[in-house]
């Protein structure tokens, strides 16, 4: 008999509870290493635990955006099976703990994600960077554009919301490579938001410019965070595009091993997570958009959000948990 909350897209409806266990699990597992700077010992936390409440989640998963390649990643290793066999196929990407460094310097805005699709929806990105850029929902499609000069992009979004350039905040990792990225985005009149780590939130933020302040995420960072960001954004109607950057021949000889032709390509949203999504993240620390974990007397409380594509659903989930001894 088909289970009461399965759907027709062969996603069931309750994987969504399950998917907040798991980034929950990832999340609690990681408080203990907030501030003791271990990033090592932080991520090794949150990668047993998800892994370990993966496999108690109804579906049969493959792991296509995880910790690496088999060789380097004992556990959640690319082309991994988790879950408990049972339910529907579905491609797995996942950060157990996007911040590692954010976590061991007890530093804002450190998550633990996940997101699956139904199988073959995602991207296999391999572990390269990727040149980024991506704004909330609510927008005509093609309103930014990867490949335009960043001062147009702030122009034009700022026409698109109907605001002056100087009330267009941008999100970029505060690197070197970043520089001119940066001027040019000030010279456009709008203002900058620097972060240090964890540019999945810096992409997702822009899906809540209210909340975040951050209306368009701009720059490079990894590939595979990418994919992850794009879960996000697909489920709230949001817009990224990316390009692959590829620093070695091993890099270009490691992407074409998992299926990547064309090294130019720039990706749309839905190149790189289509189908059904589902997204799950829980904060380490306390964030822009989610609060991280914190003890009071015997329990610990959680603060995670929940998203789904198909319904367009987010859900806010505040959970207390009691503190096993």
């Amino acid at each position: 008999m088909r289970d009461a909350h399965a759907d027709q897209t062969g996603l069931e409806r309750i994987l969504t509870l399950e998917l907040a266990r798991v980034t929950e699990a990832a999340a609690i597992a990681a408080y203990d290493q907030v501030g003791r700077g271990d990033e090592r010992q932080a991520d090794q936390a949150a990668v047993d635990a998800m892994r370990t409440a993966l496999n108690l989640c109804n579906f049969e998963g493959t792991v296509v955006i995880g910790e690496g390649e088999r060789d380097d990643a004992p556990m959640l290793y690319i082309g991994e099976k988790v879950g408990t066999g049972r339910g529907p196929k579905v491609d797995i990407a996942l950060d157990p703990l996007e911040g590692t460094t954010l976590t061991a310097k007890a530093m804002a805005n450190a998550l633990a994600v996940v997101a699956i699709a139904e199988g073959g929806s995602l991207l296999h990105a391999p572990d390269t960077y990727m040149d980024k850029i991506a704004i909330g929902g609510g927008y005509p499609d093609g309103v930014v554009d990867l490949d335009a000069d960043p001062r147009d992009n702030i122009k034009a979004l700022a026409k698109a919301k109907g605001v002056p350039t100087k009330e267009i905040t941008a999100c970029i990792l505060d690197r070197p490579r970043h520089t001119e990225l940066i001027a040019k985005v000030r010279e456009a009149g709008a203002a900058v938001r620097l972060i240090s780590d964890g540019d999945i939130a810096g992409v997702i933020h822009t899906s809540e410019p209210e909340e975040t302040g951050i209306d368009i995420y701009l720059g490079s960072g990894g590939a595979p965070e990418g994919v992850l960001a794009a879960a996000a954004l697909r489920c709230v109607g949001g817009q990224i595009q990316g390009r692959l950057i590829f620093r070695t021949e091993q890099e270009r000889h490691r992407a074409a091993r998992i299926g990547i032709k064309d090294f130019d390509r720039k990706y749309a949203t839905h190149d790189m997570a289509s189908g059904d999504v589902m997204f799950a993240a829980t904060g380490v620390t306390d964030g822009s958009m989610l609060d991280g974990i914190h003890r009071e007397g015997k329990f610990l409380t959680s603060h995670t959000v929940v998203m789904r594509s198909k319904t367009g659903t987010v859900r806010w989930i505040k959970a207390r948990h009691v503190i096993k001894t």
